[in-house]
Order: C-alpha cells, then structure tokens, then sequence
C-alpha cells in the first residue's frame, strides 16, 4: 500500500511538473518569437498574453488573453477599458490591469512624443496618430484645443472640458483669451466622437466658424477642427468647413 501511495505522489508530481515546464516552454517560445520577429511577429492575443506574464508568474494566460479580445473586440479597446470593466473579465486580477494599462502608457508616452517640440503641421501623422491614441476610444466626448506659436510649435494641449461641442461647454472667447495669454498665433481645435464615427455634426461645424470669427481679427488662425473616432478621423478644413 505504501509503495501504490508512493508511486501515486510521484505521477502527480510529474504531470505537475510536466505543467510547469509545458507553461515555461510556451513561454520561452513566444518570446523568441517576439525578439526574433519584431512587431508583427505576434498575433494580437499574443501579445496581451505576453502582457499578462508580468502579472501571473506561472500558469496559462491565454484564456484571460482571449477572454479579454471578445469582450473588448481589439487590442486598442482592452488597451483603453476603464479598470473596473477590465476587473469583469474572468482571471483577470489587479495586477493583470496594472500590466495593460502601462501598456496603454507607454504607446501613449511614445506618440506623444512623435508631435513634442517639433512643427505641428509638419509632424502632421504623427500629431494625428497621438490623438487617435488617447480619444479615439474614450467613452464621452472631450474637447481639446492645441495652441500653436509663430512656427507651428506646441505651446500647449489644454484639455478644455468633457461634454458635446457647443457653446455652453467651450465659448470662443474663452478659447481666444487663453490663445492671447499664451501669445499663441494659431490654434488646432480636437474632440473625439464616442459613436465611432468621425463625421462633423452641425454643432461642431457653427462652433468653429465662431471660433475662427473670434480669432482672426486678433492673430489667432484657426488651422483645424480634427475629430477622432474609432472608425478614423476628419479634418474640417480638409472638407473645406473652415
């Protein structure tokens, strides 16, 4: 009997063991393939796999990885979920949120970086792959307003409030003033439409004609209204708005 209890333990602790090093191995052979591939070497759940490592130091995260896909449909969505939608998902523990939500930091740090101290409308791509970045998948709508200098250079992003684009939440004269105190000589209007759809609505459209009006007697140009979703983004003076 003992021998039977005996050998009983040890087939246990080689099928463990076995688990351990089939989750090492799995591991190992996602990293390599990352260092040897580079950015598409994986497939999107892979990489939030990958993500999860950090937060679970053993064990399988491809469940969590793919759970996570089918709630939020694509890698930007987990990346931009609130925490505590993030908490809903089975497996998925603080530690795992910590490890996304840096993630999401780091490409918002690196496109950030892309557009500083550099001529806005000459690191136009790059200005617009920030923006769809950081709102294209915000839940309300946020207003922004880049003020620009003599030479097309950030002075400075102000978030000017949460809400629909009108008048009650965004006057021209407050937009105005602040441009004059910076001594900015342009300005680049942004908002982001939660729908996904990026198409101006008339509110946005009559409320930068006003901005523009306020401006330009001033020295204050308005360069642009972008207006990001996740389906893309418009440039109102591209579809001649402005």
């Amino acid at each position: 009997m003992h021998g039977v209890r005996e050998l009983s333990s040890r087939v246990a602790q080689d099928v463990q063991n076995s688990g351990k090093s089939g989750a090492a191995g799995h591991r190992a052979r996602l990293r390599e393939r990352l260092l040897a591939g580079g950015a598409e070497a994986l497939a999107d759940y892979e990489v939030l796999e990958y993500l999860l490592f950090g937060a679970l130091a053993r064990g399988d995260t491809k469940p969590q990885a793919k759970a996570l896909l089918a709630r939020f449909g694509t890698l930007a969505g987990v990346l931009n979920a609130e925490p505590a939608a993030l908490k809903q998902v089975k497996g998925v523990s603080d530690a795992s949120v910590g490890q996304i939500k840096i993630a999401a930091l780091v490409a918002r740090r690196m496109a950030r970086s892309e557009v500083q101290d550099k001529p806005v409308l000459g690191s136009w791509q790059a200005l617009l792959d920030y923006l769809a970045i950081d709102m294209a998948h915000l839940h309300t709508e946020r207003v922004r307003v880049l003020y620009l200098n003599s030479r097309n250079r950030l002075l400075l992003d102000h978030h000017f409030g949460d809400g629909t684009v009108d008048e009650a939440a965004i006057h021209p004269r407050e937009v105005i003033k602040r441009g004059l105190d910076l001594g900015a000589s342009a300005l680049i209007m942004v908002h982001n439409h939660p729908s996904g759809n990026p198409e101006p609505s008339r509110a946005d459209i009559h409320i930068t004609r006003k901005i523009a009006e306020a401006g330009r007697p001033l020295g204050i140009l308005v360069h642009d209204h972008v207006i990001v979703g996740r389906e893309g983004h418009v440039s109102m003076r591209a579809k001649g708005l402005i």
